[in-house]
């Protein structure tokens, strides 16, 4: 076991959907001994494997180490998981992992990235079902304009409200109620968290590259059972919330309801992700007027020798060996 150096918290890997985050992060984590903990909001959940991209497989290396992996499948799919559940597990899998051990976060969900270095967390606000019920019956538009209203404005230049495909309607409603309830709550209310320190590598393909991952990746996840998985996951979740988690589970979820047929579906979704791609990377940006200083790397076809240029760039200033 190879231990950080001191300052560093942990390892993060971003990028854009399909740039091999995470056979680079099981690199990283064998040469170093580490642990994988998991950014990204839908590998939360059971059963939403294929859609979302888990390769579980790939935490399995050649030479048979079996990377050790955190914050996968803890919640049943339907269930109601945000960014506030998010941050007391990271908390409780952190905590209870050995100190001296590495720690790799990966994964796309900038959300949950800029919670956990930016400090902040979440005012545990209960949901407010008359709230819901009310705003459940406005469009996107009219919700953009309500959060507005409650001095929400710097929230919707973030890209913390996307859920994959703009803004995603449920993150609004959820945005609204803390703002509402946020007029009769303690400035106490909003307390920070010690935000973590370690360097986060952007991992940054070619477009040209990108693109084709994308392409050939969602070519490789539909001959994989991405349309059984879907229609599985209806038989026991409501299509709202299956539509809600956007990309592969709302067009699929149309298709299967006869709302797309294949073409459309296909080409639909295809397009969708190349989109979500270019916001992460904008988000990446983001981060960085923000203060953060992010490392971009471009992805060699071989995982082990971006790991490689992880190591050398974290141990630049000395190596500190267990």
């Amino acid at each position: 076991m190879k231990a950080l150096p001191e300052g560093v918290d942990i390892v993060t890997i971003y990028g854009p959907t399909a740039c091999g985050k995470t056979a680079v992060a099981c690199q990283l984590a064998e040469m170093l001994g580490g642990v994988v903990l998991s950014a990204d909001s839908r590998q939360v959940y059971r059963g939403m494997d294929i859609g979302t991209g888990k390769d579980l497989a790939e935490y399995r290396l050649a030479d048979g180490y079996e990377v050790p992996y955190r914050l996968i499948d803890v919640a049943e799919a339907g269930e109601r998981y945000d960014l506030h559940r998010y941050l007391q597990d990271f908390d409780k899998a952190y905590d209870e992992l050995p100190k001296e051990q590495p720690k790799i976060l990966c994964g796309g969900t900038g959300l949950y990235i800029s919670a956990l270095y930016g400090g902040y967390r979440l005012s545990e606000v209960p949901p407010n079902k008359a709230l819901r019920a009310e705003l459940e019956q406005l469009s996107v538009e009219e919700l953009r304009v309500r959060l507005k209203t409650l001095g929400g404005a710097e929230m919707l230049e973030s890209e913390e409200l996307d859920g994959g495909e703009g803004v995603n309607p449920r993150r609004l409603v959820r945005a609204i109620e803390l703002r509402e309830a946020g007029a009769t709550l303690p400035a106490s209310d909003s307390s920070t968290r010690k935000p973590l320190r370690g360097p986060i590598f952007c991992l940054d393909p070619s477009r040209e590259l990108r693109r084709a991952r994308i392409s050939a990746r969602l070519e490789a996840r539909l001959k994989s059972g991405l349309v059984e998985e879907v229609e599985g996951l209806l038989s026991r979740v409501p299509k709202e919330v299956l539509l809600g988690y956007g990309l592969e589970y709302r067009y699929v979820t149309e298709y299967l309801l006869g709302e797309r047929n294949w073409e459309e579906m296909h080409r639909g979704l295809e397009v969708a992700i190349h989109q979500f791609a270019k916001r992460q990377m904008t988000w990446a940006r983001g981060l960085e007027r923000r203060g953060f200083e992010l490392i971009y790397l471009t992805p060699s076809e071989e995982p082990r020798e971006t790991a490689e240029a992880m190591v050398a760039s974290i141990f630049e200033k000395g190596e500190n060996e267990i």
